[in-house]
C-alpha cells in the first residue's frame, strides 16, 4: 500500500517565547485565583458557592461563556466542520443504510440556537429561583414540590452527566491536543492540569473561578481570533473555502484494510475515492426535516429542550447568575454571553473546514490503516483539525500561546464543572445520605466534602474516558449532544412546568421525570453499544438508532415527560399553597401572610396619622 500524507510530524519543540506565554498564562490564571481568595470571605456556604452574591455583569457573562467553551469545543467544533461528506448510496448498493455524516457549518446551529434560549435564564428562570432563595437547582425542586426524592434523584442525574458529557469530555479534548500538537505523554499532562485545576476549584471556591474564568474567556478569544484570521488568510477567503472545501479529499484511494467491500465498490461504483466527499450541504445550517444530520425540525423542537436544560436549568449555568450582585447584573451577564455565542461559528467551525481544506490527507482521512497511523483512530481523524492547524499555520513561537489557549478552555470548564458538583453534593446529596442525615451541617464540614468530592469526581471523570473514546467514534461534539438528548429532556420539561403551570405537583413530576429517564437511557445503551458504520460500510444498526434521528428522539421524550407529568398531577391533589409561595413565574412576587399583615396595618396607621 502506498500513501501519500501531509507532513503531519511537525516541529514540535517549544522555544523561548511559547514558554514565555505559558508563563505569563500561569502568573495570570494564578495571580487572579489568590485575588479572588483575599477578596471574597469564603468561610461560609454562601461565600464558597455562591461568592457572597457580589459578582459584576462582565464577569458573570465571561464565565458562562468560558464554561461553554471548552476543550471539547475547540476539538469538537472544529471535528465536525471538517467531517465526512454524505454520499446517498441507495440506489447504486441497493442498501438504504448506507451514508456519512455531513456536517460542515450546520453545527454552528447548536451555538447559535443558545443565544436566544439565555436570554430565558435571565428573563423567566433567575426571577424565581431568586424568589425562592435557593442556593442549587435540586434545592429549588424540594422547595417547589416539597420532599426529597425528585431533589436527590435530579442531583444524581447532573453528576452522571457531568461525568458523561463534560469532565471526560473535556480532559479527553485537551489531551488528544496536547498529545498530538507537543507529543508529550498524555497522563503527566492530564495528572497537571488537574492539580492546577482542582486548586483553583478547592482554594477559592465560585469567586476564584469567575474570575479565572474572565481571564481565561479574553485569552480564549484572543487566540481564536489569531487563529481565524490566520486561516481565512492562508485559504484566501470564504470564496475559496467554498470552492476548495467541496473539492478536499485525501490522494490515498486504495487499502486492503477495506477487503472484499473496497473491491465490490471499486468494480461496481468506484465510489471509494469519493468516500466521505463533502458535498453541498456542508453549507446549509439548517436542512429538510429527513436529513440524517441536521433535520430543521427535529433541532428546533428535539434539540431546544435540550438547550434549556444546559442554560436553564443546568447547576453549573445558573449558578454564575445566582452570584450576581442584583437581577439588573445578572441580566447583563446572559446578554454579553449571548453576544458571545455568534464567535464560534465563526472562530472554531469554519477554520475546522479551512483546516480540512488545506490538508486532505491527514485530517479527511477516509481510510482505515491510514486513519489509525495519523491520530489512532480507524474511523477518522478529524479530531484533528484545530491542531492540525494550528501546528501549521501559526508562525514560530506562538504555539505556546495557543497552548495556553488550550489550557484556559480546559481549565475554565473543569473549575466550573468542580464547583458546580461539589456544591450540588454537598448541599442536595450529603444532608439526604441514608447513614447520615442531619439538619444542619456546619460550614466547615461542607467546605471539606465539597472539596474532597472534587478528587472523586476527577476520579470518576477519568475512569470514563476510555469509553468516551471508543463511543465517540470522530465526532467528539455530536457525541456529546447525544448523550444530554437522551438523558436532558425529561429535566427541561419539569422545570419548565414547575416554573410556568402552577397545577404541576410532585407524583406528576416524579413520574415523567422516571419515565423520561427510562425511555431515554433504553436509547442511550442502545445507540452506544453498537459502532457506527465505518466510511462506506453497511449500517446494520439496530433500527431504532438508524431511523429516528436523535434529536426527534428527544422530541418525543420531552413530550412523554410532558403528558406523564400532566396526566398525574391532573389526577391527584393540587400543590399546597406554602409549595407555590414564591416558586413559580406567576407566584414570584407573593407576599406572605406577615408581610399582607404588616402592610395592611402599615397603611391603617397612614390613614390614622392623615385624620
Amino acid at each position: 500500500m502506498s500513501t501519500t500524507l501531509d507532513d503531519h510530524q511537525s516541529n514540535n519543540h517549544l522555544t523561548g517565547f511559547d514558554i514565555t506565554a505559558l508563563v505569563i498564562y500561569f502568573i495570570l490564571l494564578v495571580g487572579t485565583g489568590f485575588y479572588s481568595m483575599f477578596k471574597y470571605n469564603r468561610s461560609t456556604v454562601k461565600g464558597y458557592f455562591l461568592a457572597n452574591r457580589q459578582m459584576p455583569w462582565f464577569c458573570i457573562g465571561a464565565s458562562l461563556f468560558a464554561s461553554n467553551i471548552g476543550a471539547e469545543h475547540f476539538i469538537g467544533l472544529a471535528s465536525s466542520g471538517a467531517a465526512k461528506g454524505t454520499k446517498n448510496l441507495e440506489n447504486k448498493m441497493n442498501s438504504p443504510h448506507i451514508y456519512l455524516h455531513v456536517l460542515g457549518i450546520s453545527v454552528g446551529a447548536f451555538e447559535l440556537n443558545s443565544i436566544a434560549v439565555i436570554q430565558l435564564l435571565g428573563w423567566v428562570f433567575l426571577p424565581v429561583f431568586i424568589a425562592t432563595g435557593v442556593s442549587t437547582l435540586p434545592e429549588y425542586m424540594s422547595r417547589r414540590f416539597g420532599g426529597q426524592r425528585i431533589r436527590v434523584y435530579i442531583a444524581c442525574l447532573y453528576l452522571l452527566l457531568y461525568i458523561l458529557t463534560k469532565i471526560s469530555v473535556n480532559i479527553y479534548a485537551a489531551s488528544l491536543f496536547i498529545n498530538y500538537a507537543f507529543h508529550w505523554d498524555i497522563y503527566l499532562s492530564v495528572l497537571f492540569v488537574l492539580m492546577l485545576t482542582a486548586l483553583c476549584t478547592v482554594s477559592g471556591g465560585l469567586a476564584s473561578v469567575m474570575y479565572t474564568d474572565t481571564v481565561q474567556a479574553i485569552i480564549m478569544i484572543f487566540g481564536g481570533f489569531v487563529v481565524m484570521f490566520l486561516s481565512y488568510k492562508e485559504i484566501g477567503g470564504l470564496s475559496n473555502l467554498y470552492r476548495r472545501y467541496l473539492n478536499a479529499m485525501p490522494s490515498v484511494i486504495n487499502d486492503e484494510s477495506y477487503g472484499n467491500m473496497t473491491n465490490i465498490w471499486l468494480n461496481q461504483t468506484n465510489l471509494t475515492s469519493t468516500c466521505g466527499k463533502p458535498t453541498m450541504k456542508s453549507f446549509q445550517i439548517l436542512r429538510s426535516i429527513s436529513d440524517p444530520d441536521m433535520p430543521w425540525l427535529g433541532f428546533f423542537l428535539g434539540h431546544t429542550p435540550n438547550t434549556i436544560w444546559y442554560w436553564c436549568s443546568d447547576q453549573m449555568m445558573v449558578q454564575r447568575v445566582l452570584a450576581a450582585q442584583t437581577i439588573s447584573h445578572a441580566r447583563g451577564g446572559t446578554l454579553l454571553a449571548g453576544y458571545l455565542k455568534i464567535l464560534p461559528l465563526f472562530m472554531i467551525i469554519i477554520p475546522g473546514m479551512i483546516s480540512r481544506t488545506l490538508y486532505p490527507n491527514t485530517v479527511a482521512c477516509n481510510q482505515p490503516s491510514v486513519c489509525e497511523s495519523i491520530c489512532h483512530s480507524k474511523r477518522s481523524c478529524t479530531n484533528i483539525a484545530y491542531p492540525t492547524l494550528i501546528l501549521k499555520i501559526l508562525p514560530n513561537g506562538f504555539k505556546g500561546v495557543m497552548l495556553a489557549v488550550m489550557l484556559a478552555a480546559l481549565i475554565s470548564g473543569l473549575t466550573s464543572i468542580f464547583n458546580s458538583a461539589s456544591t450540588i453534593f454537598t448541599v442536595d446529596i450529603y444532608p439526604n445520605l441514608l447513614f447520615y442525615r442531619r439538619k444542619k451541617i456546619k460550614n466547615r464540614e461542607s467546605m471539606i466534602v465539597g472539596r474532597l468530592f472534587v478528587i472523586v469526581m476527577t476520579l470518576f471523570g477519568i475512569a470514563w474516558i476510555p469509553i468516551v473514546i471508543q463511543m465517540q467514534g470522530s465526532e467528539l461534539y455530536i457525541y456529546m449532544q447525544q448523550v444530554i438528548g437522551f438523558l436532558a429532556p425529561p429535566i427541561a420539561c419539569i422545570y419548565l412546568l414547575s416554573v410556568l403551570w402552577t397545577r404541576a405537583n410532585e407524583r406528576g413530576a416524579f413520574a415523567g421525570l422516571m419515565i423520561g429517564f427510562i425511555f431515554g437511557l433504553l436509547r442511550m445503551i442502545l445507540e452506544f453499544s453498537q459502532q457506527p458504520p465505518l466510511c462506506g460500510e453497511k449500517d446494520t444498526r439496530f433500527w431504532l438508532i438508524r431511523k429516528v434521528h436523535f434529536m426527534y428522539y428527544a422530541l418525543f421524550l420531552f413530550w412523554l415527560t410532558f403528558l406523564t407529568c400532566v396526566i398525574v398531577s391532573l389526577c391527584t391533589e393540587p400543590p399546597t399553597k406554602q409549595q407555590l409561595y414564591r416558586t413559580t413565574f406567576w407566584t414570584r412576587n407573593q407576599k406572605s401572610d406577615t408581610e399582607l399583615i404588616k402592610m395592611k396595618q402599615q397603611i391603617n396607621s397612614g390613614a390614622s396619622f392623615v385624620r
